[in-house]
């Protein structure tokens, strides 16, 4: 073959979607051991190239059976789900949470902690998840409730309307860095479960889209805020436009008061 064939396939193998993961590293083995005598300068750049895509491979699988941990330790139990929020820090907009239930020893290769991907491996990610999960349960408090009874409440609120919202009922939480006050479930809190645990990391994706697409959605009603690439988080540009024509009805009140005083 020539190079810009090897290439073109050698690209088009790595676009694979996530989930063929296994296909990919076969496809990519069957192309290197082609090229791999090929003593062309250029063929042999693309037959390394071929070989660390193998590696990588093989390292993000071992890094996701790592983050099977706490799912393995729980498996003789029939549901583990997975809890985690995004939203704590804006300026404006909701907190959101979810909760995932993802089927006994099911890999999704390149989930990590929300804030580790980028906005395209996340979408991608995201409809993995809803495809293949057992159950998602979705929960959010509004700005206004966050006002009222502060943020930790409305998050623990959100986590439980997450809970409550899925299909079946959890018969353990694995929840990120906290412990939800109130609920009849045995619980696990993981410090930065959301690098450490699948399901947590699952939920950490599904809530991080969803606020996401809201805010965007919120960008396109308050386009002086710039909520479509700061996603309500107090960015130069939002700061700004708070400064000079105020807030609009998603902005946090309690949160705003260093910016703008409590004259507004």
């Amino acid at each position: 073959m020539k190079a810009d064939e090897i290439k073109e396939k050698l690209n088009s193998i790595n676009n694979m979607p996530v989930m063929a993961y296994e296909l990919k590293k076969i496809l990519l083995q069957e192309l290197y051991d082609e090229i791999k005598n090929d003593e062309r300068k250029t063929i042999q750049n693309l037959a390394k190239r071929a070989e660390k895509e193998i590696t990588g491979i093989d390292a993000e699988i071992e890094r996701i059976d790592k983050m099977m941990f706490f799912e393995k330790k729980y498996e003789d139990l029939e549901f583990v789900a997975g809890v985690d929020e995004v939203g704590r820090g804006p300026l404006a907009g909701p907190i959101v949470s979810a909760a995932v239930v993802l089927p006994k020893n099911f890999r999704i290769p390149y989930v990590n902690d929300s804030k580790k991907l980028t906005h395209k491996k996340r979408e991608e990610l995201y409809d993995v998840i809803m495809e293949n999960a057992i159950s998602v349960g979705i929960g959010s408090r509004s700005e206004r409730a966050i006002d009222e009874f502060g943020i930790q409440p409305s998050n623990y609120d959100a986590m439980k309307e997450a809970i409550g919202r899925l299909s079946v009922t959890p018969d353990v939480l694995l929840v990120d860095a906290v412990r939800i006050p109130n609920i009849n479930i045995k619980e696990v809190s993981i410090i930065k479960g959301d690098s450490l645990s699948i399901s947590i990391a699952a939920a950490s994706i599904i809530a991080k889209v969803t606020r996401d697409r809201l805010m965007i959605a919120y960008s396109a009603l308050y386009p002086e805020y710039d909520f479509g690439s700061n996603m309500g988080y107090g960015s130069a540009k939002h700061i700004e436009a708070l400064k000079s024509i105020g807030p609009c009805e998603i902005h946090r009140r309690s949160f705003i008061e260093g910016i703008l005083g409590t004259n507004y």
